[in-house]
């Protein structure tokens, strides 16, 4: 016999763990089914383990140009293999955190691969090839994603990587192609960059991080450019052809049609995700998808009673954060405690390449396309006191206000340590705050959130420090 929960959650995530403890929180008997590692992709082989390999690209980095510190460093250098164990003893810490979370919280973990088998029940097989049956009362799917591949670059591990390879590499590149430049293609490229590679980036697009504001995405190619990357806006690699052990050959459409072929040691393939709802068992119960993602309502409902999905497979914007708050949302709904539904305008996106961006809200254009007559502030480290004397004197921060209202439509950023800043501009969203309440609100000296307040005052003419 099945053993009975009021709760069962496919992936743990940080949909699914934090979804699981606000349900346990809420005094729900509740079970999580895991085929790898608690914690997800996020956790073991995405967010946290690349910020541990970033923050050494960022100490080497320093190390390399110390002298404008007034400190000398001889002849710096790195092991390549105590760099990646690092990361990997980072991501084991939050696993072992998240077993202890589990525990602490009383959730029952199932070890295998979980499928629905029927409504209200799921299937887990075991790495014994044991079967378990599972049945609950409610079931949230938060099974993430995947790295997608491409049809002539398939990930060997060798000389063509995906992010996971890319986060265990056993040599360093020389020559680093990646293909892509939304935040893993520019995090991957800004970390072999700092430890010596020649990075190369394509992008079909007209420019980098499509997604953000075009002044960000800007500053951010110049920035790339000055620390020795080729970046390669509408371009196309048509075909890769490996040579074992050696490199890669990499066939590129220029903008003008035309193809020419170029030799790297590596290419890493950050192309975005395909979500994972095939072999879950979604036919077997008549959860409705579209385009590979599953549908759900706005409290994160299928269209089968009982069942949630959450994160990355109900679509963009593919980011734990949102996943997190996603779970919350599912598991209060089922709850009967009618929880706000999500303002995907108030989820902010951080990339952690350096420089850093970081944004929230709509972008200069996506504001003018939605029809808002709007008002701007731009304020530049170059003003700061304190980036100036941190050595982060290049960066902005950019605010786009409703100029009837004053609503703030979206803030954009970019710079050392705007992903620390931009939960800022997220609560004032998230409260709904007008110019004039971000006015008013004072800002401690000298700190770098003080470029947040000037831009506001610049949208208004009213800059003091610029």
């Amino acid at each position: 016999m099945a053993d009975q929960y009021d709760l069962a959650i496919l992936g743990s995530g940080p949909g699914g763990y934090v979804a699981a403890i606000r349900a346990a929180q809420l005094g729900m008997k509740v079970a999580i089914i895991e085929r790898e590692r608690l914690g997800g992709i996020c956790l073991n082989w995405g967010c946290i383990p690349t910020k541990a390999l970033l923050r050494t690209s960022e100490i080497y980095h320093y190390m390399t140009h110390a002298d404008a510190y007034g400190l000398t460093v001889e002849k710096p250098g790195f092991d390549l293999a105590k760099i990646v164990d690092r990361s990997r003893k980072v991501a084991g810490q939050l696993n072992a955190g998240v077993k202890g979370l589990m525990k602490k919280n009383k959730v029952t973990v199932v070890e295998g691969v979980g499928t629905l088998a029927a409504k209200g029940k799921l299937s887990v097989k075991g790495a014994d090839g044991a079967t378990t049956e599972v049945a609950a009362k409610n079931i949230i799917l938060a099974t993430g994603a995947r790295a997608r591949d491409l049809p002539f670059a398939k990930a060997d591990g060798d000389r063509i990587w995906t992010y996971r390879h890319a986060l265990t590499p056993n040599e360093m590149p020389k020559d680093l192609l990646v293909i892509g430049s939304g935040a893993i293609g520019c995090e991957f490229a800004s970390f072999y960059s700092d430890m010596g590679a020649k990075v190369t980036i394509v992008e079909m697009l007209d420019r980098i991080l499509p997604v953000e504001d075009a002044e960000v995405s800007e500053f951010v190619t110049k920035q790339f450019q000055k620390q020795g990357m080729t970046i390669l806006a509408k371009h196309g690699v048509e075909k890769i052809d490996v040579k074992p052990g050696r490199s890669v050959t990499a066939t590129i459409k220029t903008p003008d049609g035309k193809t020419e072929t170029k030799e790297y040691s590596h290419c890493i393939v950050a192309v975005g995700i395909v979500a994972n709802t095939e072999n879950i068992g979604l036919e077997a119960v008549g959860v409705k998808t579209d385009r590979g993602h599953v549908l759900v309502d706005a409290t994160c409902k299928t269209n089968v009673d009982g069942i949630y999905a959450i994160g990355d497979i109900t679509g963009a914007p593919w980011l734990a954060h949102k996943a997190s708050h996603e779970g919350i949302i599912a598991v209060e709904a089922m709850a009967g405690m009618h929880p706000h539904a999500m303002d995907v305008r108030n989820i902010p996106g951080c990339t952690y390449s350096r420089p850093q961006v970081a944004s929230v809200g709509l972008t200069e254009a996506k504001a003018k396309e939605a029809g808002y007559e709007v008002k701007v502030g731009k304020f530049p480290f170059i003003g700061n006191g304190k980036a100036i004397a941190l050595g982060e004197a290049e960066g902005f921060v950019k605010t786009v206000f409703d100029a009837k209202t004053g609503e703030l439509l979206g803030a954009h950023m970019v710079g050392a340590e705007v992903t620390e800043l931009i939960e800022g501009y997220t609560v004032a969203k998230q409260l709904e705050t007008t110019e004039a309440d971000l006015m008013e609100t004072i800002f401690p000296h000298p700190t770098l959130s003080e470029m947040m307040h000037e831009s506001v005052l610049a949208a208004y003419g009213r800059a003091l420090h610029y």
